[in-house]
């Protein structure tokens, strides 16, 4: 199987070049990567459980989807194409914000992403890729505040940044 690679960038998220996946992580180099919030009518984002056999942050709760950009890839082209190979469903989806965060794990990963996080809304259940997905729930944006306050170990790393960081801007998003 062929490795798939990273869009190295800077700061201002203009490419540096490719590289291998778990290169980057290892080196900890700043790379493009992006995260997608589905909203439903009753103004609930649509979470995903990572699958156990993760590379990192198994079994955590984080946004609907997310991944990494490839070569030649609109930040939206990508977010379609991991929203429907991990949960199995296809929406618009319009960008809202980017950000880079730095977060070392307990296995010598470190994620250095400039996450670009797109939003779109649907009503639709998931058909999820149990290759990637563990599971899958609708949680209002208060609740899942309320529970980060309470459990914040079974929460992605980014996942908690965004709601710390722009909680109110998704809030504002809802339909």
């Amino acid at each position: 199987m062929i490795e798939e690679k990273v869009i190295l960038v800077d700061i201002n998220d203009e490419p540096l070049g490719l590289m291998d996946k778990m290169a980057a992580h290892e080196q900890a180099l700043l790379h493009r990567a992006f995260s997608v919030f589905i909203l439903n009518d009753k103004n609930e984002v649509m979470l995903q459980q990572r699958a156990s056999h993760k590379y990192h942050s198994p079994l955590l709760w984080t946004n609907t989807c997310c991944s990494h950009q490839r070569a030649g890839e609109s930040n939206i082209q990508a977010g379609k194409r991991r929203l429907k190979e991990e949960m199995g469903f296809e929406t618009n989806l319009k960008e809202l914000f980017h950000f880079i965060y730095k977060a070392p794990f307990d296995n010598g990963l470190t994620e250095h992403e400039l996450d670009h996080v797109m939003i779109g809304y649907s009503n639709e259940e998931p058909n999820i890729n149990k290759e990637e997905v563990e599971s899958w729930k609708w949680m209002k944006i208060e609740d899942i505040k309320e529970d980060m306050l309470l459990h914040p170990e079974i929460y992605t790393v980014w996942f908690k940044i965004i709601f710390d960081k722009f909680y109110h801007y998704l809030e504002s998003q809802t339909l």
